[in-house]
């Protein structure tokens, strides 16, 4: 039976933040790249299995704890190109600690906070809650992987008109993708995990870096933006 934890940090009512961001949706959706529920699933697909992988085996890395957050907070530095999508997801890991704290008390968690005053990102602090909250690299890198696709989808519905039961049918559709990705994100990290314990710091290279640098531009485009629904 999957942990109920999950389902808590999962769901879009979880205070941390997420709800403000559209995942890159909002400029693809004035770029004209989405307008419809089959460019939505596309957008998705693509987001899915480069930033959400990569996010994803973060998360199952730091969920791991074989791996110090804070080796893993540069790596998530340096698979992250855009300023812009840098500080949107070190504001994300600010707000998500601060509720992972009350709800999941973990010294990891604090030592954390202390290290990284300024916010870790948002994928390492989503793997210590996880952990913290009794889920594995699997549950971390399945919140990850979902969170992923699901913020586009959500804000697809505010941008776009789009018939809720369509964007839902979208997510729900993409439920084989998000098991792919959530298990070559859990196998990555568990690589990574024997590669650190066997050659040091350079071991947490073989996590993925799976690059879209599309969203990157949209991201440094977006953030330029005077007028805008979402934070990114």
């Amino acid at each position: 039976m999957p942990n109920p934890a999950l389902l808590v940090l999962t769901d879009g009512r979880f205070p941390a933040g997420g709800y403000a961001h559209s995942g890159g949706c909002e400029a693809a959706v004035k770029a004209g790249r989405v307008h419809d529920a089959a460019s939505l699933r596309a957008f998705c697909t693509g987001r899915l299995h480069t930033a959400g992988l990569t996010a994803a085996a973060l998360a199952a890395a730091a969920a791991g704890r074989r791996i110090d957050p804070l080796l893993l907070d540069d790596a998530a530095d340096a698979r992250t190109p855009s300023p812009a999508l840098r500080a949107a997801s070190r504001r994300l890991g600010r707000q998500l600690i601060r509720a992972a704290r009350a709800v999941w008390p973990d010294p990891a968690l604090d030592r954390l906070v202390g290290d990284r005053p300024r916010g870790a990102h948002q994928p390492v602090v989503l793997g210590l809650t996880a952990a913290a909250a009794g889920l594995g690299p699997a549950g971390a890198a399945s919140a990850a992987a979902y969170e992923s696709v699901a913020g586009p989808v959500t804000a697809a519905v505010r941008l776009l008109g789009l018939d809720p039961f369509q964007a839902t049918a979208v997510l729900a559709r993409l439920a084989p993708d998000l098991a792919e990705v959530t298990a070559h994100a859990v196998r990555a990290a568990a690589e990574a995990a024997v590669a650190v314990e066997t050659v040091g710091d350079a071991g947490v290279d073989a996590l993925p870096a799976a690059s879209a640098p599309l969203l990157d531009l949209y991201a440094e485009q977006h953030a330029a933006w005077p007028v805008r629904l979402f934070a990114s």
